[in-house]
């Protein structure tokens, strides 16, 4: 085996613990991995670190060292990892942005993220009882500015948050009916526009209180980021893809 060779096995542990190698790969890593006291270190290392990744905001620093794990620890990680491999395919992109930061150590980055519910804090098929979005609406902005538009009656609150990348922001919209495709813009003093995030307004819409859907009830909450510092921010325009102005949010 060439010393290329050796480095890639070695290279394979953080994508082995995300489950985003295929079947054959992930068996010639297990086989690597029996006799290989780095990447089982590595292993250990990882593991149970997936919901600090999918949280992740700003990485403090490269992480730290432990001894290896027991044979009984190893092969309990390792049948884990195989066993939820499919289930975290589907996150596989998002998950290894993340952990590229932790295995090179690099310097600090913020991760930016779009809600993916369907539904606000009701909603009851998805695996949390609130989104990331609407806990840090809730918990981390650090200041919040709303308004109702007179014609369209579409009610919105923006949730600001100082970062050194920008200004992260989180959206509250309530009374709006789709199907439609809506962006976050943010418009800046001098006339400069910015797209914060983007999302899909379903049929039934959101924050409807009398509505007959109960997923129609909940607001939506998805959040995303601006490299505008907040100071250079005037105000925040929800649009429809076609142009629409639904409703406008003084900064």
């Amino acid at each position: 085996m060439t010393t290329q060779d050796r480095h890639s096995e070695h290279d394979a542990v953080g994508a082995y613990v995300l489950g985003i190698l295929d079947d054959a790969d992930a068996t010639a890593f297990e086989r690597h991995l029996a006799g290989c006291e780095f990447c089982a270190s590595q292993l250990d290392e990882f593991a149970g670190m997936e919901p600090m990744f999918a949280a992740l905001a700003e990485y403090p620093g490269p992480p730290a060292r432990v001894t290896p794990p027991s044979p009984q620890l190893l092969d309990r990680l390792t049948g884990e990892v195989a066993a939820g491999r499919a289930r975290r395919k589907r996150r596989g992109m998002y998950l290894v942005a993340a952990a590229a930061v932790l295995v090179v150590g690099g310097p600090t980055v913020a991760i930016v993220t779009t809600s993916g519910d369907d539904v606000g804090r009701d909603n009851v098929a998805g695996p949390h009882p609130t989104s990331p979005a609407e806990d840090a609406f809730f918990n981390h902005m650090e200041e919040k500015v709303d308004a109702t538009d007179a014609t369209t009656k579409v009610s919105a609150t923006v949730g600001l948050e100082k970062k050194g990348w920008g200004t992260h922001t989180v959206l509250e919209l309530k009374n709006v009916k789709g199907p439609l495709k809506c962006s976050l813009i943010a418009v800046s003093k001098s006339g400069e526009e910015e797209t914060v995030t983007t999302w899909a307004v379903p049929k039934w819409g959101y924050g409807i209180p009398d509505s007959t859907n109960e997923a129609a009830k909940s607001p939506l909450y998805v959040h995303g980021g601006a490299a505008m510092d907040r100071n250079d921010i005037d105000h925040f325009e929800v649009r429809t893809f076609d142009g629409k102005r639904l409703v406008e949010v003084e900064a």
